[in-house]
């Protein structure tokens, strides 16, 4: 299957997604913030990255300008319960015009992850 990192600063969605995609057979690597997650995509490319819009230190929208501007085939999905005044469609339209493939609003189901994942990949 695939190698997949999942961005998120909450870390009960990243074990959630873990599980979830990990049961499906894909590989999953963690970052807990959009700075890590360029670290750790630049140290070990993934098939496809999952992240969260707002976060500490690096925000999603800023990880996904990085890695388009020195990745420009990635595939992102971005996702977004909403947050700061901002609700989740909102996050999730900024991300898209940056690059994000697919979007996810939280809170999602397993159904709707994988659903995602599979029209990306």
């Amino acid at each position: 299957m695939a190698r997949i990192l999942v961005v998120d600063d909450d870390i009960a969605i990243r074990a959630f997604l873990r599980e979830v995609l990990e049961a499906d057979g894909h590989q999953v690597d963690e970052a807990g913030d959009g700075k890590q997650g360029v670290l750790c995509y630049q140290k070990q490319p993934s098939d496809l990255v999952i992240t969260d819009i707002l976060m500490p230190e690096k925000d999603g929208v800023e990880l996904i300008m990085e890695l388009q501007e020195s990745f420009p085939e990635i595939k992102i999905i971005a996702m977004s319960g909403g947050g700061r005044g901002l609700d989740a469609q909102f996050s999730l339209r900024i991300a898209r015009d940056f690059g994000a493939i697919q979007q996810l609003e939280k809170p999602f189901t397993r159904k709707r992850v994988l659903e995602t994942v599979y029209r990306v990949l």
